[in-house]
């Protein structure tokens, strides 16, 4: 065990683990501006890349059980470790230049995502103490969005310098999760005894076990996780569509400020619903992403919309984390691999279902309709926090 003191964050392991999530997570940042530009590069129509970026997403929901169902039998750190490998392995096919090798690359890479993920959050359960658990949480998630800060650029600039190319972004982006398996490996020498197998664990049969979706112990952070990032799509992919269409150019900026806000926020207001308490927290992350979303009907310049953004972030922040730290909670030790599997189940799906929210209100009610129906939904989700208000309090005590 690495823990040596219970109230301790800043632990080997941790920095370690915080580490191999951020190289594996470099891959999917800079895959995300890539993959779209090689698949119309080999001919393939904007209907084809969604079909290539849907495989990512359904075989990461799909593997989740079964992933979790080998946390908790065999490793944690080994199942985090067998999905970077596969992660890496599985973008080789890319280098195959037709679109079907395309699409079954980013199949398969779903499923080394799944164990990443799977892996990476029940380790995380593990190590972080009772009391810092939010805060824990909101330094994890920032990690990881600091990904998207850096890697998505380099990767623009590697395809285009006179020695890149897609060949050289599709072998960087192994590397990196290569290098991210190297250190699950060292977070594994130091969590030896991190999987307990107790008799809850063989009390149904294996296959019965691998097709139980629902955790009820933690159904609740689940559902609010997918709820508070269902209108993300709206900031992150149409939110540039939105300013082609008022006229703002040089779109740039936003993103650069929104991704230094979700790094910076995260870690902070982690720590911040450590004191006031998880339902307060989640809810003024709904709040926050109401109020931005209906903000962003008034405006009509770049720095209106930096500044919508700015707002919306903070609230996925603190919503993000908090959902996270009530998940480790009350996460059962026996069952710890497959809670975890279930609840980053949200982000995957919350996308698939965001992006098509978003994308049929566009055009059943332009820009300005979509930001208000997705306002409307996120308003639904504060008040099913403040239903539910009591069950958060008593899970954090």
């Amino acid at each position: 065990m690495s823990n040596n003191s219970p109230d301790t964050i800043w632990t080997r392991t941790f920095l370690l683990l915080c580490a191999a999530q951020f190289l594996g997570y470099a891959q999917n940042a800079m895959l995300a501006p890539i993959l779209p530009l090689y698949v119309t590069q080999l001919g393939g129509s904007p209907f084809v890349v969604g079909m290539v970026l849907a495989c990512f997403a359904a075989t990461s929901v799909i593997v989740r059980p079964l992933v979790g169902h080998w946390a908790d039998r065999w490793s944690e750190a080994g199942v985090m470790i067998s999905g970077l490998f596969f992660q890496g392995a599985s973008i080789l096919f890319c280098l195959i230049p037709w679109v079907e090798t395309a699409m079954l690359a980013n199949g398969l890479r779903g499923i080394g995502w799944g164990g990443l993920n799977t892996g990476g959050y029940s380790l995380l359960a593990h190590i972080a103490p009772e009391s810092r658990r939010g805060e824990a949480s909101g330094l994890y998630s920032g990690v990881q969005s600091a990904s998207s800060i850096l890697f998505p650029a380099f990767a623009l600039w590697l395809l285009h310098e006179s020695f890149g190319g897609f060949t050289a972004v599709f072998l960087a982006t192994t590397m990196f999760s290569w290098l991210s398996a190297a250190l699950g490996g060292m977070v594994a020498r130091q969590v030896t005894h991190a999987v307990r197998h107790g008799t809850a664990m063989v009390s149904r049969q294996w296959w019965r076990e691998i097709f139980h979706f629902i955790e009820h112990d933690i159904l609740l952070p689940s559902l609010m996780l997918l709820w508070l990032n269902v209108s993300l799509p709206a900031i992150t992919n149409f939110s540039v569509l939105y300013a082609r269409d008022l006229g703002v150019i040089n779109f740039g900026p936003f993103f650069i400020v929104v991704g230094i806000t979700s790094l910076l926020a995260r870690p902070l207001l982690g720590r911040l619903s450590d004191r006031i308490g998880r339902d307060l927290s989640v809810a003024a992350g709904f709040a926050l992403q109401v109020a931005s979303l209906l903000l962003i009907t008034t405006v009509s310049n770049l720095v209106g919309m930096i500044v919508c953004g700015v707002f919306y972030m903070l609230g996925n922040a603190i919503g993000s984390s908090t959902t996270l730290a009530l998940a480790l909670e009350r996460a059962d030790p026996q069952r710890r691999g497959k809670q975890m599997a279930t609840f980053s189940i949200a982000y995957p799906l919350s996308y698939g279902i965001g992006s098509l929210l978003t994308g049929s209100a566009v055009e059943f009610a332009g820009y300005t309709g979509m930001f208000f129906i997705l306002t409307a939904v996120q308003a639904l989700g504060l008040i099913f926090v403040l239903i539910n208000a009591a069950n958060l309090r008593a899970q954090a005590n």
